[in-house]
């Protein structure tokens, strides 16, 4: 290798008494006349290509270090910040105090979509943790409702908690669909469409419910049903919730869920 490199650059000096002829370098022709002496270089030809940056001259950003620590918020005034832990701490006292599972998951759940759980993960990993702990006991609650039962197997995976599939057999028939008597329940099935994509691989059961509740989601948009409840299926069929950049969700979803009629004033 360093011989070919080297032979790709062979320089040949001081060739005196050349004949007059024409000769190219470099894409440019020059003429040689007798008794000069020149300098022929031996150039690969990969390397005659030169490029040249051209300068865009572009000026100085206005955002130096004092510019940006000069900036201030509205909403970082102590008017704000006090409405702020207000709010938080209400929210905390309200969590606090849910007793039934299900209104549990759909505060969890609420909180999640709207990026302010942070503010609560102690609270939150508590409920969990005891939901996970009396996971088959007491579960009326969720017998035979999709609804409950997905939201809490996605929300529990979600956390890294270590939820089987086989939560959803009781919702298939003999010959291991998804029922068809189902497809009334378009809550239940978005959030089973949603938490299909918390599977891993060789979930055969996650994967069908997926297909079941994507071909029942088109489905309902032909159907007349709840205008809010539309704009959150025609969102989740475009892309997975799970896909989604969490910031920018949390912006469109504020405004979806201000819309909803059991929006929570808080």
């Amino acid at each position: 290798m360093a011989l070919t490199m080297l032979s790709s650059t062979l320089v040949l000096r001081n060739i005196t008494r050349l004949p007059p002829r024409r000769s190219f370098w470099l894409g440019k022709s020059f003429s040689v006349k007798p008794g000069h002496s020149v300098q022929c270089i031996v150039v690969n030809g990969a390397s005659c290509e030169t490029n040249v940056r051209r300068t865009a001259n572009y000026q100085a950003s206005i955002w130096d270090y004092d510019y940006v620590h000069s900036l201030r918020s509205d909403y970082m005034e102590e008017t704000c910040m006090g409405r702020f832990d207000t709010i938080k701490r209400e929210v905390k006292v309200m969590l606090e105090r849910l007793e039934k599972p299900l209104d549990q998951l759909e505060m969890i759940h609420l909180l999640q979509r709207l990026r302010i759980s942070y503010g609560f993960e102690d609270g939150i990993e508590r409920l969990l943790n005891s939901m996970y702990c009396n996971y088959n006991m007491g579960d009326e609650w969720k017998k035979e409702n999709l609804y409950a039962t997905t939201l809490e197997f996605k929300i529990l995976r979600q956390h890294g908690y270590s939820i089987p599939q086989d939560v959803f057999r009781s919702f298939q028939d003999e010959m291991g669909g998804f029922k068809a008597c189902l497809s009334e329940d378009v809550q239940g099935i978005l959030c089973l469409y949603e938490a299909s994509y918390l599977s891993v691989e060789g979930e055969n059961i996650l994967e069908e419910a997926r297909d079941f509740a994507k071909r029942h989601l088109e489905a309902c948009l032909l159907q007349n049903i709840d205008e809010n409840l539309a704009i959150l299926v025609r969102h989740g069929l475009e892309l997975s919730l799970h896909w989604r950049m969490l910031r920018l969700e949390a912006r469109w979803f504020v405004d979806a869920y201000e819309k909803t009629q059991d929006m929570n004033p808080i």
